[in-house]
């Protein structure tokens, strides 16, 4: 089955064209080359709570996507919101793979612990946080990656959990 996947970017600066996404460029060749997704919507938004739930909530139910992955707004910073906002939108939490991203990068920077990305299900949709760095998006999505055509199965009913 072919996933379909939105990208979600919480930049200030890139939501003004100041800088390039490449974070979402890593999640876009990850997403392609190791789990075969179809990309049907990507876009940058400036770190506000409303416009990233806004978004979160129109690539689900507009877009029907599998898997939205967001990239940014998962730090300390007092503009990182992006946990905040999908928290607003989720139905239900799947904390276990934000502790693998977390557990798998750790290895890499210790700076991994810092990450406040979460991970949850808004209907039949897996989102996740990923960190703003490409860096660290491609050491947590590689963490992962493995388990998520199990859990987009589960999730849209094409097998059961056990």
């Amino acid at each position: 089955m072919q996933w379909k996947v939105a990208i979600l970017t919480a930049s200030d600066k890139g939501a003004r064209g100041e800088r390039e996404d490449v974070s979402a460029q890593v999640v876009r060749e990850l997403v392609e080359d190791e789990l075969g997704g179809q990309i049907v919507d990507y876009r940058i938004v400036p770190d506000e709570q409303d416009e990233i739930m806004a978004a979160l909530i129109e690539m689900t139910e507009y877009y029907e996507a599998n898997l939205v992955i967001t990239t940014g707004g998962t730090g300390l910073a007092a503009r990182d919101v992006t946990p905040e906002a999908t928290m607003k939108v989720i139905d239900r939490q799947v904390p276990g793979i934000a502790e693998a991203m977390r557990m798998g990068a750790l290895h890499r920077t210790r700076r991994a612990m810092l990450s406040r990305g979460i991970c949850g299900i808004r209907g039949n949709t897996l989102i996740i946080n990923l960190p703003g760095s490409p860096k660290g998006v491609s050491e947590s999505l590689l963490a992962i990656i493995d388990q998520l055509p199990h859990a987009l199965n589960i999730l849209s009913g094409a097998e059961s959990e056990h």
